[in-house]
């Protein structure tokens, strides 16, 4: 069922798949809204599952203003080999015995991965070295120096054991790779890892009981989108008469209401979205419209 997207200002909570890219599910998306301009909030990758929120047409302009920017993940670690991917579906490299108190080791290693700490981005990530994506280089079999990036955990939680691997769950901020969390985590044990599964439980303010497959999105897509007003973490202000024109063009209007944070969404007076604006006081400056 095709669903018109004209002038589409709005939200999907979409479960990704295992076996599919991000990029694919976007393209699937796009087709039934009139192939309106369509992106994620942050990439899942081909073998992960889980959340996954798409903006579809205007929507694409607040990415930017969502907030929490967190994530969170559940995870299996594997222990006793690395991998070139850091994740059971690459080659394996390296590998080492198991500790037999492992167990222990693994409890007593968790709360030294909560807080800020450093990670390597994995040659298999997006980040760019000298213009050129890490994944680029290492599908041409090229290993080049990484530096660390900081990231945060704010939880890490052990949810159970199988023989020689762990199930877990993290919250931690954008940017955390949890591939190189196994790695990092197997090493303090004192033997190799990997990651041998990962789904996406939260990203920001989108939830996995929320989330709805592709099936059901192209079922009835309509009865899927989200307006941006129940994702945004902005307050709400409303203009009114030449205000909504004035805005619309681009020039700073009076501020109808006191707004206490730097941003706030703009509604008409019949509640319809014209865009974001920034409290400049007693003044709104458009920076995002919708046309």
């Amino acid at each position: 069922m095709s669903n018109p997207a004209s002038g589409i200002i709005a939200f999907l909570n979409v479960f990704k798949p295992p076996g599919i890219t991000s990029a694919h599910v976007v393209a699937r998306v796009r087709r039934l809204f009139d192939r309106a301009p369509a992106g994620h909030h942050g990439t899942l990758d081909p073998n992960a599952a889980g959340v996954l929120p798409l903006a579809i047409g205007g929507a694409t302009r607040l990415l930017p203003f969502i907030a929490p920017r967190t994530k969170a993940y559940a995870f299996v670690l594997r222990l006793g080999s690395s991998t070139s991917t850091g994740d059971r579906w690459g080659e394996a490299v390296a590998a080492a015995p198991v500790p037999c108190d492992w167990e222990e080791r693994l409890r007593a290693a968790l709360p030294a991965f909560v807080g800020e700490i450093s990670q390597v981005p994995p040659m298999v990530s997006a980040v760019k070295v000298g213009g050129r994506r890490l994944y680029d280089l290492a599908r041409e079999g090229r290993q080049v120096e990484r530096k660390p990036r900081a990231v945060r955990i704010e939880r890490l939680t052990l949810l159970g054991l199988e023989p020689h691997a762990a199930r877990l769950s993290v919250d931690c901020s954008e940017g955390t790779y949890v591939r190189t969390l196994c790695e990092d985590l197997a090493r303090a044990i004192g033997t190799e890892g990997h990651m041998g599964a990962l789904l996406r439980t939260r990203s920001g303010p989108f939830v996995l009981a929320g989330a709805r497959t592709l099936d059901e999105i192209e079922s009835d897509p309509a009865a899927c989108i989200i307006p941006p007003i129940d994702v945004l973490a902005l307050p709400v202000v409303v203009l009114e008469g030449a205000a909504v024109r004035d805005f619309r063009a681009g020039r700073i209007v009076p501020l109808p209401q006191a707004v206490a944070e730097r941003h706030a969404f703009v509604l008409d007076a019949a509640r319809s979205p014209i865009g974001v604006g920034e409290n400049l006081g007693a003044l709104l400056q458009p920076r995002k419209v919708f046309t």
